[in-house]
């Protein structure tokens, strides 16, 4: 099977920086768009940042010029590096990937959610 496992969540004041990190393992055959979702408290989870195999990144407008999505192939991971961190960036963030396995079926998976916390 697969597995995501997130890392880097925590609690950090505005203006911070924190660095989530999801690694991949399991019965990967290859891995197509990763990407990052947050769901803040009473609110529908929403796309933060997305990158595909060849690199290219698409992130939302709210967090252009403050967040990165980055991905090592080599290592089956993708990071969101978070700087410029603001109070309405609170949620829990979730690791997407889509996976096709060794048995040439193609899923999407979900880390398990690690929670951002800025404080004004």
């Amino acid at each position: 099977q697969v597995q995501l496992v997130e890392s880097g969540g925590g609690l950090v004041q505005a203006g911070g920086s924190l660095r989530l990190s999801c690694a991949a393992s399991g019965s990967i055959f290859s891995i197509n768009g990763m990407g990052w979702y947050r769901q803040a408290p009473g609110k529908q989870r929403e796309l933060v940042a997305v990158i595909i195999s060849g690199g290219s990144t698409n992130h939302r407008d709210s967090v252009k010029g403050r967040f990165t999505i980055s991905r090592d192939n080599a290592k089956n991971t993708v990071y969101l590096q978070m700087n410029s961190l603001k109070p309405e960036d609170t949620a829990v963030y979730y690791c997407n990937a889509r996976i096709l396995t060794i048995q040439k079926r193609e899923y999407d998976y979900w880390g398990q959610g690690t929670q951002v916390t800025v404080s004004s």
